[in-house]
């Protein structure tokens, strides 16, 4: 996702000091299809493709801020060929966390999601990986890491270091989702989610459903202003906790993604926001085709612009007409959100989380484009949305 993204300070359990010489990754033009498809983490607005292709031009002058890097190295990208784009689709999806002062290189993606389109393309699935996870992680060059077993949400951090940057930690989670899963990508993004405040405010806010009352771990009120608790403890003002209800509306930005990155104090932890978090990337997509955006080349312009920080991809030259005609079956409805180990801590002796047999099972179903059967025959692996 070169983006000019804030400094992180160091933070347990890797205290490796990062370097300062940040590899500045380069600007090109994207096929528009990737972009789309990682602003809403799947392919779904493709149903209003009418309206996309009208607007052509316009969408390609608006999405310029957005940057590609080479997320996927070469030897363990799953391209895929023919204008057609025949064949099932995997991209990569890295959620990552940064803030202002924060470093860089210091960086861990906490979001780590699958996203599948089968070879019918007619539906769209996400599959997130636990960040607890214990994973075997192959030597890595670049940032000079030996290789080892590591949790998935240090990977992308142990690939970042000795200036390989964000582009060399979503290669070695990529290699490393592969090495522990079989599933080879076709693409990958990187996703700031704090980026993700302006795409939402373009977006006029999301409809989320809270299904349990949970106190924000990062926000205070202040005032009547929710703010980070670094930020109302400067003040010396009174704070009170911000406390998200249960039950269905139309959040804010800050709202939403405050929501969606709560895991203390629910019920299954990370699992839980996993969901949240999954449940707010359709949100969006929702929003976007039911609100009539991508048919809008006003909030359409806007959208891209605010997107345009938030993102950074790797994808293939793929046609967008091509990709449009082939995609226009997938739309919001067709996001399925899956979960491993049944949405419930699986962990081994040391404590760390592992994938039971249905989730490598599942993991297989994706890898040889048979997901569908296997949910069928396996209906807990759907999360529930509410």
């Amino acid at each position: 996702m070169a983006v000019q993204a804030p400094r992180r300070p160091a933070a347990p359990p890797s205290r490796a000091v990062a370097p300062t010489n940040v590899t500045k990754r380069k600007k090109r033009k994207d096929p528009l299809w990737a972009r789309l498809t990682v602003v809403f983490g799947a392919v779904l607005m493709m149903a209003s493709g009418a309206g996309i292709v009208g607007s052509k031009m316009l969408i390609a002058s608006a999405t310029d801020a957005i940057t590609q890097g080479k997320l996927i190295a070469d030897e363990d990208a799953d391209q895929v060929t023919g204008k057609s784009l025949d064949g099932p689709i995997n991209m990569l999806l890295l959620g990552v966390d940064v803030r202002p002062d924060w470093d860089i290189n210091d960086t861990r993606a906490d979001t780590i999601i699958v996203l599948h389109i089968p070879a019918s393309h007619d539906q769209a699935y996400l599959v997130s990986i636990p960040r607890d996870t214990e994973l075997t992680s192959p030597a890595f060059p670049s940032s000079q890491w030996p290789g080892g077993t590591t949790k998935a949400t240090e990977v992308f951090f142990h690939g970042a270091q000795h200036g390989a940057g964000w582009d060399g930690g979503a290669q070695l989670m990529a290699k490393t989702v592969k090495q522990n899963t079989g599933i080879s990508f076709d693409g990958a993004a990187i996703i700031d989610f704090g980026g993700f405040k302006g795409v939402i405010e373009e977006l006029g806010g999301v409809r989320m459903c809270v299904d349990q009352e949970v106190k924000s771990a990062h926000m205070y009120w202040v005032d009547g202003k929710p703010l980070y608790k670094a930020d109302a403890r400067k003040l010396g003002r009174l704070q009170e906790p911000v406390v998200h209800k249960k039950g269905c509306r139309t959040m804010k930005a800050w709202e939403a993604l405050d929501f969606a990155r709560q895991r203390y104090g629910l019920k299954n932890g990370d699992y839980d926001r996993q969901r949240h978090q999954q449940q707010l990337l359709k949100a969006m997509a929702k929003k976007a085709t039911d609100g009539g955006v991508m048919s809008n080349p006003l909030k359409l312009k806007g959208l891209m612009q605010a997107a345009g920080k938030a993102f950074t991809l790797d994808t293939g030259g793929v046609d967008l007409a091509d990709f449009i005609f082939t995609l226009r079956g997938v739309a919001a409805n067709d996001l399925v959100l899956l979960r491993t180990n049944s949405g419930t801590f699986s962990g081994n002796s040391a404590g760390r989380e592992v994938f039971n047999p249905e989730s490598q099972a599942m993991f297989e179903a994706i890898k040889n484009d048979r997901l569908a059967e296997f949910v069928i025959q396996n209906p807990s692996v759907v999360a529930r949305e509410k």
